[in-house]
């Protein structure tokens, strides 16, 4: 019987779904998964005793590497220095160029000498000089990636309205379009601060019941301040 893990990766307190078969792992235990940086280090926070004919999505879990070592967890705690003084390096030499744009965050990839340093900006950003800057202090292959807002939110996490941690961060491994006729269709009253989430666009609990939301309108146009109905928000 495999057994669906919810796992935390350490450092970057993202939260995914793993499988394994080994009935040792518990929570709290460090594990070793495989993610689009390499493999990365996890910690255990809930297990599931799951059957696995039972889960048609079951096969496209992703299955935990191995229970990791004291020698891993070492390697992954020096992995977020050298992150966090890049982040530093970074962000002083952004404000030193007064480059407009918002540092999010530093990861190191395990599979090749790459640093990728996400950011958000309104516009494009020719940011040449800081890259030559941070290739001489790094000794890195540095990729400036750019990311939306929704991202942003996703990467950073937080608490929403309802009390729990967001759902981007939690499991939602897709960030699908959200559009203010999910609300019509749901009755629910379209006033932008309550609808909106902490990416300041509309939450995408909106979906969740879309497909079973009543077909009621809202009338009352002077709420859609802010908004706009067709736009893919």
């Amino acid at each position: 019987m495999f057994r669906v893990l919810t796992v935390q990766i350490e450092y970057r307190k993202d939260i995914y779904h793993f499988k394994t078969e080994d009935e040792k792992i518990k929570p709290d235990d460090f594990v070793i998964v495989d993610s689009l940086l390499g493999e990365e280090l996890g910690r255990v926070r809930k297990t599931f005793g799951i059957k696995f004919n039972k889960i048609k999505k079951a096969v496209n879990i992703p299955e935990i590497i191995r229970v990791a070592t004291g020698e891993d967890i070492e390697k992954y705690k020096k992995r977020k220095e050298e992150e966090d003084e890049a982040y530093d390096f970074c962000l002083s030499k952004i404000k030193e160029r007064e480059i407009p744009i918002k540092l999010v965050r530093v990861s190191f990839s395990n599979i090749e000498r790459k640093a990728v340093f996400f950011f958000t900006s309104e516009g494009r950003i020719d940011f040449r000089d800081i890259v030559k800057d941070l290739a001489k202090r790094i000794k890195k292959r540095i990729e400036m990636k750019q990311i939306g807002i929704r991202d942003e939110a996703k990467m950073t996490g937080g608490i929403g309205i309802c009390g729990r941690q967001l759902c981007c961060k939690t499991f939602l491994s897709n960030i699908e379009p959200i559009t203010l006729q999910m609300a019509k269709k749901q009755n629910i009253r379209v006033n932008p601060l309550k609808i909106s989430g902490q990416c300041g666009r509309l939450m995408c609990c909106l979906s969740y019941e879309d497909d079973y939301g009543g077909r009621v309108y809202i009338e009352d146009q002077d709420e859609l301040v802010g908004y706009d109905e067709e736009q893919d928000i």
